[in-house]
């Protein structure tokens, strides 16, 4: 059967309250979420074979974690402001426009338009270009790569060294390894917070049980970081900042602080896979090996002065 170009397998459906639904054969797998209520945006949830989300809000035993929104983008040190715990200071992440929503035979995608706000200023610190991109894998499994852009208001800008930032996952309670017995795996076949935390990994995976009606099933995500989210001296990965309670992220300014600038703002590639089964190494490290080989997303103007679309680079 020939596909349908006015229905096509993915979507990408905006909804009220500010929500945006991913989805593939109407079944929704994710959904963005930009409501002024909240500090700042993410996605919840990611959803993985089963249709339960493999991540939570918040922390399962800590109450002052309500920052921890399933996935999303922060960092604690930008010009000593904090952008990621709630309520410390008036700093705050918004949505300023959505620039393209794009449905496919392929795959779904989004473009936004993202502000950094120090809390004082009407003017962003930072504007995040964030292209998002939904797709499925054979065994039912999904797939978001997520690309930031991060421009700078002022002609340069810095990221200050910290473990929290930029991309952060928080897993359902009962995937983490202190509340639910999963298990914690980088790409180097260290096991556990203990040996994990701090070192360097190309991707770390969290894997345990889920509950799907009256079965319990093994699921996991496994998040990619690109190599070239590398800082230019050195082409070694970067450093993960793991708990057993329950998340993991990415820490880009783990070892050292980054400048983004605007002739050449600092552009961050990630890929989570929400999939079934246990962590299969090989196959991990051959997706990881795929997303390499990748191009970036390019954002730009349309036939409409309104309308932008989004396409790989050439």
């Amino acid at each position: 059967m020939n596909p349908d170009p006015n229905l096509p397998r993915y979507q990408v459906v905006p909804l009220p309250g500010h929500q945006v639904s991913f989805q593939v054969d109407g079944v929704e797998r994710t959904r963005w979420h930009t409501g002024s209520e909240y500090p700042r945006p993410f996605f919840y949830p990611l959803n993985g074979p089963s249709g339960e989300t493999l991540t939570r809000l918040g922390h399962p035993g800590a109450p002052d974690h309500e920052h921890h929104r399933s996935v999303w983008f922060a960092h604690f040190k930008v010009l000593g402001i904090d952008f990621w715990g709630d309520g410390r200071n008036d700093a705050y992440i918004r949505q300023r426009q959505w620039l393209a929503f794009e449905d496919g035979e392929d795959a779904a995608r989004m473009a936004v338009m993202i502000g950094w706000y120090d809390g004082h200023n009407p003017q962003p610190l930072i504007s995040q270009e964030l292209v998002a991109e939904m797709r499925d894998d054979a065994a039912g499994g999904t797939l978001l790569e997520l690309q930031a852009r991060f421009i700078p208001e002022a002609e340069m800008l810095e990221f200050q060294q910290t473990n929290f930032g930029f991309l952060a996952v928080r897993v359902a309670k009962s995937i983490s390894e202190h509340f639910g017995g999963g298990k914690l795996t980088n790409s180097e076949e260290r096991q556990g917070e203990k040996d994990i935390f701090g070192k360097r990994a190309k991707w770390m995976d969290y894997s345990g049980l889920i509950r799907a009606g009256d079965k319990k099933v093994t699921e996991g995500i496994t998040f990619y970081d690109h190599p070239d989210n590398a800082p230019e001296a050195s082409k070694e990965p970067v450093g993960w900042h793991v708990r057993q309670d329950g998340w993991m992220g990415a820490s880009a300014c783990m070892f050292s602080s980054r400048l983004t600038t605007q002739q050449s703002p600092l552009t961050l590639r990630y890929l989570l896979h929400a999939h079934g089964g246990e962590l299969d190494p090989e196959a991990s490290g051959n997706r990881y090996d795929q997303f390499c080989k990748t191009k970036g997303f390019v954002v730009e103007k349309g036939k409409s002065h309104t309308r932008h679309v989004i396409r790989r680079a050439s």
